[in-house]
């Protein structure tokens, strides 16, 4: 897997929102996705914090970047400014909802985890989240041997949950009633990986 991808996709400059972004601009300059470095973790965290509802501290960030670096992605306008990301984990084994792991006598199904996805709005719909999506599962797949992937929606996110079910084949596998913290429910969504040969 090449870590470091040039998507040919085209960058809206940041324009105010009365201001539409002419066709002439958005063909200006391409996109670059390329693995996550712990000294991209302030911008990853801002990005987080301008975009979505669920925070989360440096610690958080560090952790996963630095125990999972092949499978955490950003993009890069043509200035080197992060302007989306994917933060993902791997884990060793399914538990049940008591946090016990759920069968002893199998090994443990190694998957992987989406804890987090964002694009800056004035980057959207260039396919950006996508391309993150897809570069990690790739590299859950073939590095890790992770058999699936799973990941939490709000169930009010429309636009992700298309994202996610239309454009990527995850299919819902449970409601997490209350998962958030303001008491919305989430969507658990799961996409079996394909099997690598070892």
């Amino acid at each position: 897997m090449n870590a470091v991808t040039n998507v040919g996709c085209v960058t809206r400059p940041i324009l105010p929102r009365s201001c539409p972004p002419s066709r002439n601009l958005r063909k200006s300059s391409k996109m670059n996705i390329r693995l996550a470095k712990p000294e991209d973790l302030p911008h990853i965290q801002a990005a987080n914090l301008q975009n979505l509802p669920e925070n989360y501290s440096m610690k958080f960030w560090m952790y996963h970047i630095l125990s999972w670096p092949q499978i955490s992605f950003v993009a890069e306008d043509n200035k080197g400014r992060i302007v989306g990301y994917v933060l993902a984990r791997v884990d060793a084994e399914e538990e049940d909802d008591t946090g016990t792991r759920k069968d002893f006598d199998k090994e443990p199904e190694i998957h992987g985890h989406v804890n987090s996805i964002s694009v800056l709005r004035s980057y959207r719909r260039l396919g950006l989240a996508r391309k993150l999506m897809l570069l990690s599962q790739e590299a859950m797949s073939t590095i890790y041997k992770s058999s699936f992937v799973s990941l939490h929606v709000r169930k009010s996110n429309k636009a992700a949950i298309s994202l996610y079910r239309d454009s990527l084949g995850f299919r819902v596998d449970k409601v997490e009633h209350k998962y958030y913290g303001d008491g919305e429910d989430a969507l658990s969504m799961r996409l079996d990986l394909p099997k690598q040969s070892i």
